[in-house]
C-alpha cells in the first residue's frame, strides 16, 4: 500500500514539474525585447544568437522578421557583440514599436552562401520561423560590410526567399545578379569607404540594372567605412521593407 501511494506522489511530481516546465516555455515565448538564446546543431553544438521581438508581439498574428548579418569585427572573439553594431543600436533607438522580428546569429568566419557560419544562420531563422509566428511572405535580408557581402551571396543563393535585400558597404558576384534581379534591394555605401570600395556596390546595382531589376542605391558623399550607421537609422528603409512582400 505505502508502494502504492509512493508511486502516486511521485507521478503526481512528476506531472507537476512537466506543467511548471511548460509553464516556464510559454512564458519565455511570450518574452518581447532583446532575447538571449541558444542554437543547437544536429552534433550538439551550441552557438549563441539574439532575438529581437517586438514589445506588441503575443502570437496572435504573423510578423516579418529581419535576418541581419555582421561585420568581420563582431565575430566570434571581437571586441563587440554584433547586437551592438549595426542594426542593433538603431532598434534600441525605435524598440517600442519596432515592427520586426530581427535575428543576430554570430560568424566565426564569413557569412559566404555554403559556409558552415551561413549554414547556421539559415538554421536559425528556420529555429524562430518554427517557434515564433512569421510571415513567410515577409522575410528579409541584411548586413554590413562582410555581412553585406554574405547578403549578396545568400540572396544569390536563396533568390526565392527573401521578400527584400538591404546590403551595406559590401560586394558581390555581378556575374551572378541576373538571379537577384526580381528582389527588392535598397544598398547603402559610403564613397570614401578605404575598406570596401564603393564600386563594389555600384558594380551590383549597375548588374541588377543591366538584368532588369530597379534597385535603389543610396551612396553616402564623404563617408567612409561605416555607413551603416546613417542606414539603419533611415526611418524610409523600415517603412520600404514593410510594403515589400513575396508575391
Amino acid at each position: 500500500m505505502i508502494a502504492i501511494r509512493l508511486l502516486a506522489l511521485v507521478g503526481a511530481m512528476n506531472l507537476m514539474l512537466s506543467v511548471l516546465a511548460s509553464s516556464t516555455l510559454a512564458a519565455d515565448k511570450s518574452k518581447t525585447g532583446f532575447l538571449n538564446l541558444v542554437h543547437k546543431d544536429a552534433d550538439g553544438k551550441e552557438s549563441k544568437y539574439v532575438l529581437f521581438v517586438p514589445r506588441a508581439y503575443n502570437g496572435d498574428k504573423p510578423y516579418p522578421v529581419i535576418l541581419f548579418l555582421h561585420g568581420a569585427g563582431e565575430r566570434a572573439g571581437g571586441k563587440k557583440e554584433p547586437v551592438e553594431v549595426g542594426i542593433g543600436p538603431a532598434i534600441r533607438k525605435r524598440a517600442n514599436d519596432f515592427p520586426f522580428l530581427v535575428v543576430i546569429p554570430r560568424a566565426e568566419r564569413t557569412w559566404q552562401s555554403g559556409s558552415p557560419d551561413a549554414q547556421r544562420a539559415l538554421a536559425i531563422l528556420a529555429e524562430v520561423e518554427k517557434d515564433y509566428k512569421v510571415d513567410p511572405k515577409r522575410e528579409y535580408l541584411t548586413g554590413l560590410s562582410m555581412g553585406g557581402m554574405g547578403t549578396w551571396s545568400l540572396a544569390i543563393a536563396h533568390p526565392d526567399k527573401w521578400a527584400a535585400i538591404v546590403p551595406i558597404c559590401g560586394r558581390g558576384d555581378t556575374k551572378q545578379a541576373v538571379r537577384i534581379k526580381d528582389i527588392p534591394c535598397w544598398c547603402f555605401h559610403g564613397d570614401a569607404d578605404p575598406a570596401v570600395k564603393v564600386e563594389g556596390s555600384r558594380q551590383m546595382i549597375a548588374a541588377l540594372k543591366d538584368a532588369g531589376g530597379t534597385p535603389k542605391y543610396t551612396e553616402y558623399p564623404r563617408v567612409g567605412h561605416n555607413s551603416w550607421d546613417r542606414a539603419y537609422d533611415t526611418k524610409e528603409l523600415y517603412e520600404w521593407l514593410q510594403k515589400q512582400h513575396k508575391k
